[in-house]
This record gives C-alpha cells, structure tokens and sequence, in this order.
C-alpha cells in the first residue's frame, strides 16, 4: 500500500502542519468498495463487445487547468483491480495545464474499461479540491494568514479529501474528534461557560482550541489562558477589531462563509489562520477524461 508523504513548515501543534495524510488500509477498502459498486456481477457491456485477450493503452488527460490530487488512489486502483499496469507522469500538488496527460496504463482493455470511471471520479473530485484549495491560498499570499481544511468533507473520504487539499498548499486542520479538542458554542453550553469548559478540557493534554461569540467569552477565555481562538462570523471589520484587542496573546483563526471574494479581506486583518469549509464540501470537479488504444 502505497502512502503520500506530509512535510511540516516546523511548526509545533496539529493546525501548524501541512500534512497530506496517509493512504490506509480503510482507503484501500473504500476503493474495493467503489469498484465493487460500479462492476458489481461484471461489466456487461465490456464483456459484450470486448475480446477478453484484447490489449490496450490508456492515458488520463487534464482538460482544463488544474492542481493534481489522487495519484495514490490511481495506483490503488489497478492493484485491487488487477491486469494493467500504471505509469504516473505527474505527482500530486503539480500544476498541469490543459492537453497535459496525467498517467498511462496498458493491459487488458477489460480492466482498462472497467476501472475508468471510478478512476476519473476520485481524479476529478480530489483534483478539484486541490486546485481550490490553491485558488484560496494564492489569495492570502504576502499576509501571515494560512488557510486551513474543516471536518465539512464527503462521509468516508475525509483521508483522500483532506490529502488533497493539502497537495493545494492548504494546511490540514483536525482530523476527526479524536486528534485536538475544539470548543464550540454547543459545547461551552453543555459545560456551564468558558471557564469550566477550557478548565475540564485542559486535563486531557491535547491541543486546545475554543471559539468565542461575545467580548466576555473572549476575556473569560484569555483570563483562562487559551492560545488558540476561532471566531465565527464576523465581518472582516469585526474580525480585525477582535484581533487588535487580542494583540497576540492568542492564535486567532477566522471561520464562517468566507469564500475566494472575501478571504484577502479577512487574511488581512492580522489573524492566524482562516478556516474554509468550502474547499472540500463546495469544490467542483475538474475536466479529465480518458482516452483508450488498441495496441
């Protein structure tokens, strides 16, 4: 099983790193799945016109512009479904321009037939969460602010969704509820208030981040010693007067709707890091098709 690789900026703590997560064994499965789901008994059209000795080549091409992600999930592909052999000509991150090829694969026409559709969705989806992710990352260029992915990803992809926006330059945010503890407004209800909330969280080691609503929870947080805050739909007015009166006692990060016509704006303002549930929930696939040869 093949894995991608993460680097960090040097940077202590989860939301400081630009991760691309793992490929796992639960990856490995979900692609048998999706495979699975669209084969199921066989490909009766493949098995209808198709020669089974019948060889043939195959390449993905880029139809637009684009940030490539799932090069791993190709690989996996042809290996739970076997009898073609892949060449990758482009690794995830790269920019590729319309008319670039992606990878070639030969072998049997029947494998190549019957893998070309899942292979393209997850190409297209995961290359078009890149290449958002980027499009929000090029726009905070020359501030302090990096822009972060949220758990707002399709049920079972998260790994491969978060993968990919990291191969755009986005840096991975939590991965699940299990890795960081994040206070939200429901949360501080629950527990009674700021204070007994970032107190009780406090004992579990793990990094800490809550979000404020009010000055008072604000003030009740900082009193409390929180390093990490997340304020949640704010106008960019709004955010960069919180941010002065936190005045660095405090990462900030912003979230809440901001997409590619306001997140300059909000970079702009002096906090931290930016949240975007857009760039894995609203992406839109990118063009790539797949073309096939008889050899």
């Amino acid at each position: 099983m093949k894995t991608a690789k993460g680097k960090t900026h040097g940077m202590a703590g989860w939301r400081r790193k630009l991760v691309i997560v793992p490929y796992t064994e639960s990856v490995h499965e979900l692609i048998a799945r999706a495979l699975a789901e669209d084969i199921g008994s066989g490909d009766v059209t493949t098995t209808a016109c198709v020669p089974e000795t019948t060889q043939a080549h195959g390449y993905f091409l880029a139809r637009e512009p684009l940030v490539l992600a799932g090069t791993a999930v190709l690989q996996t592909i042809y290996e739970v479904h076997p009898g073609a052999t892949l060449t990758l000509l482009h690794k995830d991150g790269e920019h590729l321009q319309e008319g670039d090829r992606i990878a070639d694969v030969e072998g049997s026409a029947r494998t190549l037939l019957e893998c070309e559709r899942v292979a393209l969705n997850f190409l297209q989806r995961l290359s078009g969460i890149a290449t958002l992710g980027h499009q929000f990352v090029s726009l905070v260029e020359g501030t302090r602010c990096r822009v972060l992915d949220t758990r707002k990803t399709t049920p079972g992809l998260r790994a491969l969704e978060k993968a990919a926006a990291a191969a755009g330059g986005v840096t991975n945010h939590r991965m699940g509820l299990y890795d960081a503890i994040l206070i939200k407004n429901n949360h501080i209800s629950a527990a009674g208030g700021v204070r007994e909330a970032i107190t009780r969280a406090r004992a579990s080691g793990l990094p800490l981040e809550i979000e404020v609503r009010t000055l008072d929870e604000l003030n009740d947080a900082l009193a409390c010693g929180a390093d990490h805050l997340l304020l949640d739909n704010l106008s960019p007015q709004q955010a960069g007067e919180w941010v002065r009166l936190i005045n660095g006692r405090a990462k900030v990060e912003l979230s809440g709707g901001i997409d590619l016509d306001s997140v300059r704006n909000y970079a702009e303002t002096g906090a931290d890091y930016v949240s975007v549930g857009a760039i894995t929930h609203s992406a839109t696939a990118r063009d790539i098709s797949f073309r096939l040869t008889l050899r």
